[in-house]
């Protein structure tokens, strides 16, 4: 099994890689760089995260760095405020797929852990991936976060997705929690998205 994991520089999505490159999967790490809603920092961060990942496994896990700023932008400028999240990890999904295909993977890993934040509400994460056709891996949906952390202290990943950095610029003051599957795809047509997601996922480079 081959799979690419969407690696933020929190404490959650390290982990998750981690959990299946230990039962034997072949794992890609896929950061979304935030551009001007970032910090420039957070490459750095994710960068450590991903060769402590390397070293704990004894794997490969290739790190590749794809534009995000620019999708956050047009999210912004075009859809709901409240949607940004959701829509953010719905092209984020959508970037991961197109990517897998290009590496041929067999899915997509990713951090979440039910209800932990806005985003991952079970109404959110069903909208978030309406139509998307593509196997997504959740390792940790049913941990709580001491768990996880408790995982990410014992791996070595802690103490650098701790390190503090301007987090996310693009987080509306009151991102929506009961996304409406309707309203997504709604937000979506305001967007220019297959183009959004083409570029980002076949501009990806590796670090």
């Amino acid at each position: 099994m081959r799979f690419v994991t969407l690696l933020s520089g929190g404490i959650d999505s390290p982990v998750a890689a981690y959990m299946m490159a230990h039962v034997g999967a072949d794992v890609m790490l896929l950061h979304m760089d935030n551009g001007e809603f970032g910090d420039p920092k957070e490459i750095d961060k994710v960068r450590k995260i991903a060769a402590r990942l390397s070293e704990v496994t004894g794997k490969e896990l290739p790190l590749y760095i794809a534009k995000h700023g620019p999708n956050q932008l047009a999210i912004k400028k075009n859809c709901d405020q409240g949607y940004q999240c959701v829509m953010c990890k719905r092209v984020m999904q959508s970037v991961a797929k197109r990517f897998a295909e290009n590496h041929g993977c067999d899915g997509i890993i990713m951090g979440d852990s039910l209800g932990q934040v806005a985003s991952q509400t079970l109404r959110n994460i069903r909208a978030e991936q309406n139509m998307l056709d593509y196997p997504i891996v959740r390792p940790l949906i049913g941990l709580d976060k001491e768990e996880i952390i408790d995982i990410a202290k014992r791996i070595g990943t802690f103490d650098l997705s701790i390190i503090q950095t301007g987090g996310c610029k693009a987080v509306p003051l009151k991102p929506v929690t009961e996304a409406s599957t309707e309203k997504v795809l709604a937000n979506q047509s305001k967007l220019d998205f297959d183009r959004m997601v083409a570029e980002s996922a076949d501009g990806a480079v590796r670090v």
